[in-house]
């Protein structure tokens, strides 16, 4: 059951932001402070969150809750209107393996951070994952 009246979740789901969410502000603190230089939203394919362009790397910062990240606990699918939530969320995943699949094929390396993977020292890994291996090549 919601917890909200149907005006109150209307106004609730209404401010929620495509851009500068918490998760994304976090990670962008934390590659500032690693002395990473980004670019916010390019002009690639799916508009990635965070795009490194030394490192030829785009960060993706998916909520979990949205991006339907497997097995997490704020993952849930609400009770009502459940045919709605799954088509949006279906939608949703299809548009990121669109995105993920155009970015590789572009040559950029891909790194997808999930919002629970923020807390608890989960970004300390990131520098390593931005530059593990060689940068990748476009493809011509």
């Amino acid at each position: 059951m919601d917890v909200f009246t149907p005006a109150k979740r209307s106004e609730v789901m209404s401010r929620i932001r495509g851009r500068d969410t918490t998760p994304e502000l976090a990670v962008r603190r934390f590659l500032h402070r690693s002395g990473f230089r980004f670019r916010l939203h390019a002009d690639l394919p799916g508009r990635p969150d965070i795009v490194l362009p030394r490192w030829r790397t785009a960060i993706l910062v998916h909520g979990c809750f949205w991006h339907r990240h497997a097995g997490c606990r704020l993952a849930t699918t609400p009770s009502t209107n459940c045919e709605f939530w799954t088509r949006k969320f279906e939608q949703n995943t299809a548009r990121d393996r669109r995105t993920t699949r155009a970015l590789r094929r572009a040559g950029w390396k891909v790194i997808v951070v999930w919002q629970c993977e923020i807390g608890g020292g989960c970004l300390a890994r990131l520098p390593a994952l931005v530059r593990k291996g060689p940068r990748p090549q476009p493809r011509e």
